[in-house]
């Protein structure tokens, strides 16, 4: 089911000051810049950014699955808990998130375009 990891998530109450601190920490800026998200390439995979005025939780880790539906759905049908619905998030991409069993935030991701790390 899994194909690996994609993408870890953060939330920040100032997105502008979040995209500063980690372009100094990882020497470089975004490749994807826009109010709603800030992404990061960093060795084949993605760290995003997200603009939140309560952010709750530390990140999301999103695995990578060929279907994010039928993920979601065995995820839910082992005892997790919906926690962010499959939505499109554009150009095939399609995410959601689970709580497991003990409340930690588990993402799906079904990114046709991803060709792994580098």
């Amino acid at each position: 089911m899994l194909l690996g990891l994609r993408t870890a998530k953060y939330a920040a109450k100032d997105l502008a000051a979040a995209k500063s601190w980690y372009t100094k920490v990882l020497g470089f800026g975004p490749y994807f810049d826009q109010p709603f998200y800030v992404g990061f390439e960093v060795g084949g995979y993605e760290l995003g950014i997200v603009p939140d005025d309560e952010p709750g939780d530390s990140g999301i880790a999103y695995w990578g699955v060929k279907n994010a539906n039928e993920a979601f759905e065995r995820l839910l049908s082992m005892g997790a808990r919906e926690n962010e619905p499959i939505q499109d998030v554009g150009e095939g991409i399609r995410i959601g998130s689970v709580r497991d069993p003990y409340g930690n935030v588990f993402g799906v991701i079904e990114n046709p375009h991803f060709k792994g790390g580098k």
